[in-house]
């Protein structure tokens, strides 16, 4: 559905030092400077998938979504998604496509949002019928009823992005690009929407690219994701695989009947094994995962175990440390 080749995007940003001087000198005499947004990303996406599209900021999450969208021209590169070059903008592309950006709106303020999608719904040729049929449907699937008559200036931040979602779905698209769909939303409502992306991808098996800073989004519904910095990709592949190439640790927290110092201490522990800070009277030790087995013996054969689970490292402070560093 989506084949990327060598994308490359580069901007030419006008600089100027402070002061009038040099405000009046960039009037006769610009100075640009070359910015690369992304280097030569390549990728390519099956139809019906879900893909996560993670990088800290400025990596080039949104720039390849908007060169994908056909709201950008590229510097180099190609890319086809439906069988179609984006940037050609051709209408048949437009209609098997859609784009909601979480910072963006397209409903009109001063009117409900059920006259918005109408609208919508006409720019995009879709019969009445249908109209009613996908209205109707995902209206049920957002549990929204109450606010298609409100103007949409009254709605909340997370009623405002349900809207957004139906307005973008209205011509059923083949491809849905997310960009920060649950930027500033509620835990609740953030759950939500994602159980609503997930709902809709089983039932149409529309595809699915999916940037947000927050890793819950991408954790539940990415399998796979594309790991961008400094515009160049650096992993690309299933989620729970960065963390066991990144982080070849597992947690181990457990808590005691009787809690002894003493014995904690005289555990003999393998090397590298690390105590770290335990929540809740919960001790907390990290080992590599090939000596995970021998220190969940050893603890229990040494101490009075009342509880004891194994764990991944948090997919947050995996991605962190990627973003620290750089590389991979």
């Amino acid at each position: 559905m989506i084949e990327v080749q060598n994308l490359t995007k580069t901007y030419r940003v006008p600089v100027r030092q402070a002061g009038l001087k040099s405000a009046l000198g960039s009037l006769f005499k610009p100075t640009y400077e070359e910015v690369p947004a992304v280097r030569g990303v390549s990728f390519s996406v099956q139809a019906g998938e879900m893909v996560g599209l993670i990088g800290p900021n400025g990596a080039g999450k949104t720039t390849t979504l908007k060169m994908l969208a056909g709201l950008l021209y590229p510097s180099g590169g190609s890319a086809r998604v439906a069988d179609f070059i984006p940037w050609e903008r051709k209408p048949a592309y437009l209609r098997r496509i859609s784009m909601v950006l979480g910072n963006k709106s397209q409903l009109q303020w001063d009117i409900p949002p059920l006259d918005t999608f109408r609208v919508l719904g006409e720019i995009y040729s879709v019969p009445r019928a249908e109209q009613d049929q996908v209205i109707d449907e995902l209206v049920e699937l957002l549990e929204m009823q109450d606010l298609l008559r409100k103007p949409a200036r009254n709605l909340s931040l997370g009623e405002r992005m349900k809207c957004e979602l139906v307005a973008g779905l209205i011509h059923r698209p083949q491809v849905l690009f997310l960009d920060e769909p649950t930027l500033g939303l509620d835990v609740s409502m953030q759950a939500r929407l994602r159980a609503f992306v997930r709902r809709y991808n089983q039932l149409h098996g529309c595809t699915v690219m999916l940037t947000s800073h927050y890793m819950g989004d991408v954790s539940a519904l990415c399998p796979r994701v594309i790991l961008i910095h400094h515009g160049v990709v650096l992993y690309d592949g299933a989620l729970n695989g960065l963390a066991q190439r990144l982080s070849p640790f597992k947690l181990i927290q457990f808590s005691l009947a009787q809690t002894s110092a003493e014995a904690l201490a005289a555990v003999r522990l393998p090397d590298g094994a690390e105590w770290q800070e335990g929540a809740d009277e919960r001790q907390c030790l990290r080992v590599r995962r090939e000596y995970a087995t021998e220190t969940i013996a050893a603890l229990l054969n040494a101490l009075p175990v009342a509880d004891l689970g194994v764990e991944d490292p948090p997919i947050e402070a995996v991605i962190d440390q990627i973003y620290q560093e750089g590389s991979l």
